[in-house]
């Protein structure tokens, strides 16, 4: 049986969809390392926070959108779990109650 060269255990070559697929994961993966730069920079911002109550609102709606979208952005990469994430990240229970439905 005849094959033709590069058969075999080598790599197919990238087909339209699977070059797309790659595209696409890079992105997600891009937009998921933003979402997290951005969720622990203002989680930062917040725990510096030696102000007044009306700026700490500021800085606790600031966080809870930032950790909102990282945790959208991770749901979109198929981690649905966010137990851990909440742990790495410190994020406190004012933040938290600040998630979800507005």
């Amino acid at each position: 049986m005849l094959r033709p060269p590069g058969s075999g255990h080598a790599r197919l070559p990238q087909t339209g969809i699977s070059a797309l697929d790659y595209e696409l994961a890079g992105e997600m993966a891009a937009a998921l390392g933003y979402a997290g730069q951005r969720a622990e920079e203002s989680l930062a911002r917040l725990a510096a926070h030696e102000g007044g109550e009306a700026e700490r609102g500021n800085l606790l709606r600031e966080a809870a959108d930032a950790v909102y979208a990282y945790f959208i952005q991770r749901e979109l990469c198929g981690l649905k779990r966010h137990d851990e994430v909440v742990r790495q990240l410190a994020i406190p229970r004012a933040v938290l109650a600040r998630l979800g439905a507005r």
